[in-house]
């Protein structure tokens, strides 16, 4: 079973921000949106570009490159030309930090 690893210290996430990190050799962008915490693979679906480079408007992030937008909450496609969702990790709160998980492989 994968292992939780320490994304970032609640206090440095405010809300509406995003933070990347390294998880398991996989980049993973982490939100705070409106004090719960979410976590996507840093991937479009539609090209494959980095989607934390993104705008995150409410609690979708728009990617940069065609404007494909996702829901952060659940992965899940809102806009076209992406067609396919994001990836979720787990996330928790421990200790005032903000720990993710990528459980796809166990």
């Amino acid at each position: 079973m994968s292992e939780w690893v320490a994304a970032t210290a609640v206090e440095t996430l405010a809300p509406g921000d995003h933070v990347v990190v390294d998880v398991d050799d996989v980049s993973v962008v982490v939100f705070n949106i409106d004090g719960e915490y979410y976590a996507l693979e840093n991937v479009c679906t539609h090209d494959g570009s980095e989607i934390a480079d993104g705008c995150v408007i409410g609690d979708e992030i728009e990617c940069p490159f065609h404007g494909a937008r996702f829901c952060v909450r659940t992965g899940e496609v809102t806009a076209p030309p992406a067609y396919e969702p994001i990836d979720t990790l787990p996330v928790r709160v421990r200790d005032g930090v903000v720990e993710i998980r990528d459980d796809r492989w166990d």
